[in-house]
């Protein structure tokens, strides 16, 4: 990295990006130069602390509400994004939902759910920020995977399958789009201290091999630096603490 500021002038859109992983996310791209747009579904005034923190690093911000499983939403959300602040350039597709349920009680209508959430958004805001970044032959896709893909996790197999799914739509994009300047890469976290862990009776720090629950800033310097690297690509970086060792 030649600067602090090194991704000066890009525009990011960090889906889920009020709070938890999200939310550190967009705040470590602010502080490396990018402006950001902050999506949010139902976390309103946390979305409006995230965007107030990114205006102390001296960037532009913007909150956009949309439900990232519904092409409308998706399509008007780019489309003010590129409208105010320019282009999408690095996406991050963090969005996603978790509800542990015992194999038996899982039904089709939740099935559908979390894969609409986990797994058909990231489809959708790719597809639509594709354009801009073709335009400009540069950009950065990062997809919030996790060890569920790779372990079957704690939350079930509605979950482990939207998580696997996300590995598949990266390496294909990736492949796809290798020669346009523009990279996909997964991250693949493991029982990050967040609000998504804090119910689950499961989510235990004696089950990480270094003996403790990740941090959101974790997760986000490796965010960080896939925005920044133009030679990774297609692959899954795994932030947890020995729990999958690939």
């Amino acid at each position: 990295m030649t600067s602090t500021l090194h991704l000066t002038g890009r525009v990011a859109l960090v889906t889920g990006g009020s709070r938890g992983i999200g939310r550190a996310v967009a705040l470590a791209l602010a502080e490396a130069g990018a402006d950001i747009a902050v999506n949010y579904h139902s976390r309103e005034s946390e979305a409006k602390q995230v965007s107030s923190q990114v205006e102390n690093c001296n960037r532009r911000c913007m909150m956009v509400h949309a439900d990232v499983s519904v092409a409308g939403d998706v399509s008007r959300m780019v489309k003010s994004i590129e409208g105010e602040l320019g282009a999408v350039t690095i996406l991050v597709n963090n969005a996603g939902t978790a509800h542990p349920q015992p194999l038996e009680e899982i039904t089709e209508e939740a099935w559908d759910k979390i894969m609409d959430v986990n797994l058909k958004s990231v489809f959708l805001v790719t597809q639509a920020v594709l354009p801009g970044m073709r335009a400009v032959g540069w950009g950065r896709i990062i997809n919030m995977s996790s060890a569920a893909a790779q372990l079957g996790g704690i939350i079930g197999p509605h979950y482990t399958a939207s998580k696997a799914g996300i590995l598949g739509l990266t390496h294909s994009y990736a492949s796809l789009l290798a020669r346009e300047g523009i990279t996909v890469n997964a991250i693949a976290p493991a029982l990050i201290a967040t609000e998504m862990i804090a119910d689950n009776p499961q989510a235990r720090p004696e089950r990480i091999p270094v003996g403790r629950f990740g941090t959101t800033g974790e997760v986000a310097e490796v965010a960080v630096m896939l925005a920044h690297n133009g030679y990774i690509t297609g692959q899954t970086i795994n932030v947890n603490g020995g729990l999958y060792m690939s």
